[in-house]
């Protein structure tokens, strides 16, 4: 039975409806574009083009983050919403995990470099072991450079993927052990938030759509503002 997944956790929106070990549809659009004007006409197309009504869902993942806060709220307020109202499973799946399907071979690292403002980046490593994602680094607040080093260090080559990846691919230009995600391969996308929720379904990895909430790591710059102005006061 479909799985509807759900990815704004960067500038990435997308929507992608699967079964197992099938893609039946995704949209997926990199725009500089509010999540909030396009993000529900990607779900409504995503399930048109794979012929599946909402009610024939079996559950909803949606990618938790880290990520922008304000795509992290409107991804997880859209798939709460449609697993309340039909009555079926929420799965949350980090970005992180998200990313490392896009690359689930042995002897390869995959690396995640997320911006997290300030320039510091959300950074994690992973690596497949026969047919297993394991987390090799958790996910972490890390200056650039620092995300690098820990790249460069490791003892097998690293592919490196994540917005940061993207704006800035000079900054890898003279690594030796980390190279970077084509273009196609570089964002989240929602068919990889789907095989991975499918995962997570199978294995029982369910949250509650009652509290379930985006993995943010740190807080938003409106609240560390807050904090220093009342500190001040």
């Amino acid at each position: 039975m479909p799985i509807l997944a759900i990815d704004a956790a960067t500038m990435v929106s997308s929507a992608a409806v699967a079964v197992e070990n099938r893609l039946l549809s995704e949209v997926t659009m990199q725009l500089k574009k509010p999540q909030s004007e396009v993000l529900m006409g990607h779900i409504i197309s995503a399930l048109k083009i794979a012929h599946v009504d909402k009610t024939q869902l079996t559950a909803i993942a949606v990618n938790v983050g880290p990520g922008s806060f304000t795509g992290l709220r409107i991804g997880l307020a859209a798939a709460k919403m449609m697993a309340y109202t039909l009555k079926i499973p929420i799965i949350g799946v980090d970005i992180g995990e998200v990313l490392a399907y896009h690359y689930p071979v042995d002897n390869l690292y995959s690396a995640v470099f997320i911006d997290a403002q300030k320039n510091n980046v959300y950074f994690a490593i992973y690596n497949w072991c026969s047919g297993i994602l394991q987390c090799v680094e958790n996910m972490q607040v890390l200056s650039l450079p620092e995300a690098v080093q820990k790249c460069e260090s490791r003892d097998k080559q690293v592919i490196a993927m994540g917005d940061i990846v993207q704006k800035k691919q000079d900054v890898f230009l003279n690594c030796s052990n980390t190279v970077v995600a084509p273009p196609y391969r570089v964002m989240p996308c929602a068919a990889n938030t789907a095989f991975a929720g499918l995962e997570k379904l199978k294995r029982g990895e369910v949250s509650n759509v009652m509290n379930m909430e985006p993995l943010y790591i740190r807080r938003s710059e409106a609240e560390e503002l807050w904090e220093k102005h009342h500190r001040e006061e």
